[in-house]
């Protein structure tokens, strides 16, 4: 348009984020995508740089206004910090005349400003931190600038150890507490968000003392009644903090677990010696002279043997297989002190059967205790994106010892029941495991509907559902039934592909993980009903599903040229931290188009949504499904199919040889010869 002065001017997306079209992101403007002429990044900052420090406070408002707007843009970030843009939002908060909109502009906009990394955490002077540790600790102000003081200190926590001690000693838990009482939703899931980042940041002292700090102002009966259990539905971060709390609880476990029993160490014995004189109180009360320690020694040896120690002259022995280490002591002491009935119940009626017959004690409590710290990935680091935690968690104090002690009665029960020897004891402890992970997929409220559900499903009913799975299997291995099964597949195969497509058309909202933190940015992507064009944009959170009109961005399916999956993807290679992102690789998947230089970058919220978009998406690049979805699907639909084909063969043995053709006829001449007739 031979604009003078060109330089001062930018095109600008009109709608979406309005980003600045600049050299390196030009090639990315879609056919079709809406441009605006406005002034150019630099000239923006500048004004907007000076109008934050005029004396009107109509000017400053509206400046600030834009600024947190503007802020997301790389470009425009870039030019606002290089003209010490920063000092200035500094000088606002540590002067701290300002409060209630302006304030909140001035915070949003530091908070998008550092989003871009161009700035350490570490350069905040500590007026400025401690300005905003104080709106999180006063009760006069606006929720709106608690949330973002929340949302700036939970950014602040993980970046250095200073910044930790310098917040946890600022905003005491109790702050944290009360904001988490709060009716105001967003600032509960803030100040939960700012507790779980410095549970993370904290070293395994600290975090032991917050948690024990945590339990005596019953933080897990708040969570359980006013969280779980309100009558909002959990949002996925919050459901995520929850897990991310569950799984910091117990793996305080994780010490004892990996530490083994040390015979010198007196206080360890002891425990050992508290678990014998429990069981065996009323024969231990002879009098300490009428026996020689020889005597008496193997008296010890004889009730430890009973108790199912399999060193009974030296029980420690038994301990020193670390996991579950002394954890498992623990457990033994725990139960035998907190349901000493029970305890005394399951030693004595074990020493009364016969020897071959018992189930021995300590031998299955070990065991046991490995098996719970496997199931509950004691020891194992938090997931990135995982939101599975179990409500009756927060149900219950002391919670691993407790549901210990369900199951170490259920191992004495299922022992019972399936008769069981000395040399059955690794099949009793399969299906202990069995019932016990059977019931926990159930995902029970509290453990009293655990120990219900869990008893109820004995050693007959899981010999029930094994033999309808082994059933299953073989009906469906006969020979014909697999050529039916062969036959059937691709008219199934078919209906898979369209249901895939179909989610595709449905969309998925999916979250933006940054270096820093997992939350905040959403986005949509759906395909259009013709299968021709994917669309996506940004969306706020509480979206359901967004009109297709409202997503601005699109990529055309002819554009498309690869799926890439988990390592390939550039987003992963990017930020491969190790152990943290093994949860985002198996989430991750980019789809490559125009001619092979862009990338569209995905993290799907779920795996079953990961495998039905690398599904449909492999479908429009026309290659084979490959998720292990699509298996398990196959086999569904196989099986119904093929039961339903089978209905009519109920207890008729299906051979494995079609039966053979008998010979024809000798008087097979029937057929009527036209030939003669027509002559």
């Amino acid at each position: 348009w031979s604009l003078p002065n060109a330089e001062r001017y930018a095109l600008q997306y009109a709608d979406g984020r309005q980003t600045y079209i600049t050299e390196s992101n030009r090639r990315d403007i879609k056919n079709g995508s809406i441009l605006r002429l406005t002034t150019s990044p630099d000239q923006e900052a500048e004004r907007l740089y000076t109008g934050i420090q005029s004396k009107n406070v109509d000017v400053k408002t509206d400046s600030l206004k834009k600024l947190a707007g503007l802020s997301q843009d790389v470009t425009f970030a870039q030019e606002f910090i290089s003209r010490n843009g920063l000092k200035q939002i500094y000088s606002i908060v540590e002067e701290g005349n300002d409060t209630g909109e302006m304030l909140a502009h001035t915070l949003k906009a530091f908070t998008e400003l550092m989003e871009h990394d161009f700035v350490s955490w570490e350069n905040l002077s500590t007026v400025f931190i401690k300005k905003i540790v104080s709106y999180v600790n006063m009760n006069a102000v606006d929720a709106s600038i608690q949330q973002l003081s929340l949302s700036i200190l939970e950014n602040m926590v993980p970046t250095s150890r200073l910044l930790f001690e310098l917040v946890k000693k600022e905003v005491t838990l109790d702050r944290l507490l009360t904001h988490l009482q709060s009716t105001n939703a967003e600032l509960q899931l803030k100040a939960m968000a700012l507790l779980i980042a410095l549970l993370l940041s904290a070293t395994d002292a600290e975090r032991r003392d917050m948690m024990d700090y945590l339990r005596e102002k019953n933080l897990r009966q708040f969570i359980h009644k006013n969280i779980i259990h309100s009558s909002e539905p959990l949002g996925d971060e919050m459901a995520h903090y929850l897990y991310v709390l569950q799984s910091v609880s117990l793996n305080l476990c994780e010490h004892r677990m990996k530490t083994s029993m040390d015979p010198y160490s007196q206080e360890q014995r002891d425990l050992l010696q508290s678990l014998r004189q429990t069981a065996f109180e009323s024969e231990s009360e002879v009098p300490a002279g009428s026996f020689s320690t020889e005597r008496r020694r193997s008296l010890c040896a004889k009730e430890f043997r009973k108790l199912g120690f399999m060193n009974n002259s030296n029980p420690a022995e038994d301990l020193r297989r670390a996991p579950p280490g002394l954890l498992a002591l623990d457990n033994m002491v725990y139960f035998s002190r907190n349901t000493p009935n029970a305890y005394s119940r399951f030693v004595l009626e074990n020493s009364s059967r016969e020897d071959k017959h018992e189930c021995p004690f300590a031998r299955s409590s070990i065991q046991l205790t490995l098996i719970l710290c496997e199931i509950l990935h004691i020891g194992e680091p938090c997931s990135e994106t995982a939101q599975a935690f179990y409500p009756m968690f927060f149900g219950q104090d002391h919670f691993f010892e407790e549901l210990f002690c369900i199951c170490i009665q259920l191992v004495n029960k299922t022992w019972k029941e399936m008769r069981a020897t000395q040399e059955d004891f690794d099949k009793v402890m399969q299906v202990v495991r069995e019932q016990i992970t059977r019931t926990l997929s159930l995902k029970p409220t509290s453990l009293e509907l655990f120990k219900t559900r869990v008893n109820a499903l004995n050693y007959s009913e899981i010999l029930k559902l094994r033999q309808t799975e082994r059933l299953h299997q073989e009906e469906t291995l006969a020979v014909p039934v697999l050529e039916l099964r062969e036959k059937l597949k691709p008219e199934l195969l078919e209906l898979i592909r369209q249901q895939r497509l179909l989610h595709l058309c449905e969309g998925t909202l999916f979250r933006k993980i940054s270096s820093r933190r997992r939350q905040d940015k959403l986005w949509y992507c759906r395909l259009s009903p013709n299968h021709k064009v994917l669309h996506y944009g940004d969306v706020e959170e509480g979206v359901q599903s967004p009109p297709i009109e409202s997503l601005t961005e699109k990529i055309p399916v002819a554009d498309m040229k690869m799926l890439l999956v988990g390592k390939e993807c550039p987003h992963t290679k990017e930020k491969s931290s190790g152990k943290q992102n093994k949860d985002v690789l198996e989430l991750a998947f980019s789809i490559v188009y125009d001619m092979e230089e862009y990338c569209l970058n995905f993290i799907a919220p779920t795996r079953y949504e990961f495998c039905l978009w690398t599904d449909g998406l492999n479908v429009l690049l026309g290659k084979e499904m490959t998720s292990e979805r699509t298996q398990t699907d196959l086999d569904v639909l196989l099986s119904m199919e093929l039961k339903l084909r089978l209905l009519d063969l109920e207890n008729i043995s299906i051979p494995d040889n079609p039966p053979p053709i008998p010979k024809p006829p000798s008087n097979l001449n029937f057929c009527y010869d036209f030939s003669h007739a027509e002559q």
